[in-house]
């Protein structure tokens, strides 16, 4: 089955119409396209809340800092629709940058301090970017619910944020991170690893998966979180940019072992792996 694509608001805002008229419920599913499993499984649990299930795919330079990858992210519309298709989409919508960001356009949203630590220390205005593209898709669509994956904690943490404050009226659906044999979690950017970064990245999932066994002993959470960073470096990751214990809701850092969300962002060259896990 070819996937219909839609370019335009009107046209994506007619067919959901045309499905409400229906009576049937839709999903929708947020891309910057280069889909992955990870996506996929979105798409698929899209399918499991709602009768229809629409995906968008739009590379949104607005989240994008000036020495970002942009320019060079991947782009493979024809391959991410065939994914798509197959994993039960039901319409997909592929607007262009002046439909998003038209003549004129000049309103941003800050979502405030769920945004400004972590990801948003090291990527200003990040939050600002997703924010503001993440409104306008939701009303866009106007969909029932929207899948969001947890790969990216901070990212659904601030879209959860922004719905509750500005009174969205759509169900947000957080949805397990996708991972590889070796638990790295899957990322369209993980197509940039070298074969022996990829050997590498494997030991971040490793590395927290023992700094939670530490934390749920008891003991110096900034004791056990800067062993974590060492085990890190010392597996040959360039970096770390944050190994931190927070609370699920608020990402404000928790002093002391208790129920949470470890985050971590670590490089390996000009590669930034996110991740995160409960606690």
């Amino acid at each position: 089955m070819t996937l219909p694509i839609v370019r335009t608001v009107a046209d994506l805002r007619a067919q959901v119409s045309s499905w409400r008229a229906q009576g049937l419920k839709a999903a929708l599913v947020p891309t910057m396209g280069a889909l992955h499993d990870g996506h996929l499984t979105l798409v698929r649990r899209g399918r499991e809340l709602a009768d229809r299930v629409i995906a968008t795919v739009f590379v949104n330079p607005t989240q994008f800092g000036p020495n970002e990858d942009f320019a060079r992210y991947p782009r493979d519309e024809a391959g991410d629709a065939a994914k798509l298709a197959g994993a039960g989409c039901d319409l997909l919508f592929a607007p262009t940058v002046d439909v998003m960001y038209p003549a004129g356009f000049s309103t941003s949203i800050d979502v405030g301090p769920v945004t400004t630590r972590w990801e948003g220390a090291f990527r200003p205005g990040h939050f600002q970017g997703v924010a503001t593209v993440v409104t306008k898709l939701l009303l866009q669509a106007g969909a029932d619910t929207a899948c969001f994956g947890e790969k990216d904690y901070q990212q659904l943490c601030t879209i959860r944020q922004l719905v509750r404050d500005l009174d969205i009226p759509v169900a947000i659906e957080g949805v397990p991170t996708v991972r590889e044999a070796d638990g790295l979690a899957l990322s369209s950017r993980n197509a940039y690893l070298s074969a022996e970064q990829r050997q590498v990245a494997g030991q971040l999932n490793r590395v927290m998966r023992t700094t939670i066994d530490r934390l749920h002993a008891g003991g110096s959470v900034e004791t056990i979180l800067a062993d974590g960073t060492a085990a890190l470096l010392a597996a040959d990751f360039t970096a770390v940019d944050y190994l931190a214990l927070v609370d699920a809701a608020t990402l404000e850092p928790l002093p002391t072992p208790a129920p949470g969300r470890l985050i971590c962002t670590a490089r390996l060259g000009a590669v930034r792996l996110l991740d995160n896990m409960a606690v």
